[in-house]
């Protein structure tokens, strides 16, 4: 991470004789998504100021990498950001040439990501991620639900799950690096396979950016698979997950006005993600077909979703999305998390 062309140029130089490729970040929000899961990260000295704004986590096997004379304070301000290793060019060359040269083994956490948000409100964004994980859950999947929308609700209460113990939001947003993933497990309200982290019904609170990224980070060491319910316009912590989401889902009810709408959400979040896909909710009631819509948004079709008139029933009731395995949604989620799993997602 740096936006200095020529230290740029240089650890590229390196980093090719150590036969390594690398990711290359300008600044902390180019960085996130990748900044806990990345097995060895550099960073700049040039982004030691913007690191500290940002509040990254702490991680392992971070290097400051900078040049001599530079800097008299280089070895202070490496502790700042939690630097295991300074690395002072011209000096530091063989060093760094090694440690670009050592085998790393990236985790083996393949938790996949993915991040669903309406197109408009009532979009249907919640039941989706809800069933989602319900029907991640039912075909085995070790599933993780977060709710990053605290104006949406809470999806406890789309899956009936208000009167379930465990910790809500508000007690974790301290949280400023790696989770303890069976901790966090236990502390969360659960059913089986699903836990859920959600919202209480306390007073509005800012989510802050490094408490996602290490939800984030612990779903994708220790679950199969995380499902994100992101709020329509997006803060530091919805773009942290945005940013790490393998797979993206806009849902738009096949409307003109909540395509137009939809339009909008998705030229903000394609600036952080290039895994956009749309879901378009019927009825539709101008006869506009999902392949239109989704050509309009400039994003692939990932599925239609037909009425289905007892589902709003059932919600009232307590009744989780897709629960029973049949329906237009429990159909169309069981397909999706079949092709971001590369499993067989048939209910269980």
């Amino acid at each position: 991470m740096t936006s200095d062309t020529d230290l740029l140029d240089d650890l590229l130089r390196l980093a090719a004789a150590g036969g390594r490729e690398v990711d290359v970040a300008t600044d902390p929000a180019a960085a996130r998504s990748r900044w806990s899961t990345a097995p060895l990260v550099f960073v700049g000295s040039d982004q030691v100021q913007p690191c500290l704004r940002a509040r990254l986590p702490g991680r392992p096997r971070l290097v400051l990498v900078g040049r001599s004379g530079a800097d008299n304070t280089v070895f202070e301000i490496a502790q700042l950001i939690g630097a295991e290793h300074v690395a002072l060019l011209p000096a530091a060359e063989p060093w760094l040439v090694d440690r670009f040269a050592e085998p790393v083994v990236e985790r083996a956490a393949t938790g996949r990501i993915v991040a669903v948000v309406g197109g408009r409100g009532g979009a249907g964004a919640s039941v989706l991620a809800g069933g989602l994980a319900i029907t991640a859950s039912r075909a085995g999947l070790r599933t993780l639900l977060v709710d990053a929308d605290p104006l949406g609700g809470g999806l406890d209460l789309v899956l009936g799950w208000e009167q379930l113990e465990g910790l809500r939001w508000p007690a974790l947003t301290r949280a400023d690096g790696r989770v303890d993933v069976p901790a966090l497990v236990r502390a969360l309200p659960s059913r089986g396979d699903l836990v859920m982290l959600s919202w209480d019904r306390g007073d509005l609170l800012d989510l802050p950016a490094e408490a996602m990224a290490a939800t984030i980070d612990a779903g994708r060491r220790g679950r199969d698979i995380v499902v994100v319910d992101l709020p329509r316009q997006f803060d530091d912590a919805a773009v942290v997950a945005l940013q790490a989401a393998d797979h993206a889902f806009v849902i738009v009810p096949a409307e003109l006005r909540a395509t137009a709408a939809a339009a909008r959400v998705a030229a903000a979040a394609a600036v952080h993600s290039a895994n956009l896909a749309a879901i378009v909710r019927g009825p539709a009631p101008g006869r506009l077909k999902g392949r239109e819509i989704a050509r309009a948004l400039g994003m692939p079709l990932a599925g239609t979703l037909r009425p289905e008139p007892g589902l709003c029933r059932g919600l009232e009731r307590g009744e989780a999305p897709a629960a029973t395995g049949r329906g237009p949604l429990a159909e169309l989620c069981q397909r999706l998390v079949a092709e971001v799993t590369g499993t067989d997602a048939a209910a269980a």
